[in-house]
């Protein structure tokens, strides 16, 4: 099969790209920089899988013009291109930041969207625009909302508990009790290639997540096991942490109550939609082995 990738310059379109090679399918790269970007669509693609974006920026200092005209414009752009090519399916990579910044309930496909960010609101956006789209006949649109990725070579939020954990400094927020999803590269690679290989799947909004959510204390607990060390638990009150917090708001110590609201806060999101679109019971790797994998690399890469 003939596949074009936006964004496989970044960590999820290059691992992507390499997994599909590894299962025989052509692999196109393309680049949506600059103005010319669609004289060089590949015409032979029989999917386009769009990864291309402006990712969220946790220090706020993006313009929020830039979010939209690269997180909705650009991709309504590609999209119509789509519709007048002979491509059969269209992959948008949302996020599950599109409906839901924070939650105390399981996120799946049915939630009332609230972004509250740029990033969210403009990938809600582009979603919006899709979903009105009349697709022709013969034409599939997935729109993913991935949870937080992570895989060999991407450090993102999982590298801050991984240096707690290397420097065998004691957890200290073991009293905070939380769920979080997380997903395993792997499994994201899976699960394009199942979609792709199976034109029975419908249209529509898929998460992809791993099968199993892990609390903070679990992971803890997994990276010590990943670097075999004894996992380390301070247990410091919970209303202390959160005096703390105030004090470094004001002061800027290294935990505020954003941190702090990070590192305990719960998101759980569903996969089932997917499963079950696919006829799976569960996805290659677990939760916890897919973090094994990942903080393993850090090992190694250190």
């Amino acid at each position: 099969m003939h596949i074009t990738i936006t964004g496989a310059s970044g960590f999820v379109g290059q691992n992507l790209s390499v997994y599909l090679k590894h299962k025989n399918h052509s692999v196109y790269e393309l680049s949506l920089r600059g103005n010319d970007w669609q004289s060089n669509l590949d015409k032979n693609s029989e999917a386009i899988i769009h990864l291309a974006g402006k990712a969220h920026d946790t220090e706020n200092t993006s313009e929020e013009k830039a979010y939209f005209e690269i997180n909705r414009d650009l991709t309504i752009a590609l999209f119509q291109e789509f519709l007048r090519s002979e491509a059969k399916d269209f992959f948008y990579f949302s996020s599950v930041k599109a409906v839901a910044d924070t939650t105390d309930d399981i996120i799946d496909e049915n939630i009332k969207p609230n972004p509250l960010t740029p990033y969210g609101q403009s990938k809600f956006e582009a979603e919006q625009y899709l979903l009105a789209q009349k697709l022709p006949d013969g034409k599939r649109l997935f729109i993913i909302r991935p949870c937080m990725i992570h895989g060999p070579g991407n450090k993102g939020n999982l590298n801050l508990l991984y240096k707690v954990v290397e420097k065998g400094i004691p957890w200290p927020l073991s009293k905070f009790e939380n769920q979080r999803s997380f997903l395993s590269i792997d499994n994201l690679s899976y699960l394009i290639l199942e979609m792709l290989n199976k034109p029975t799947i419908p249209s529509g909004i898929y998460n992809f997540a791993d099968d199993d959510s892990l609390s903070t204390n679990d992971l803890i607990r997994v990276i010590n096991q990943a670097l075999e060390k004894k996992a380390k638990f301070l247990p410091i009150s919970k209303g202390l942490l959160e005096n703390l917090a105030k004090v470094g708001d004001k002061i800027g110590l290294p935990l505020n109550s954003e941190r702090l609201k990070k590192l305990t806060e719960s998101y759980v999101v569903s996969n089932q939609k997917i499963k079950t679109a696919l006829n799976i019971k569960q996805l290659p790797l677990s939760a916890e082995e897919g973090i094994i994998k990942t903080i393993k690399s850090f090992k190694i890469g250190s």
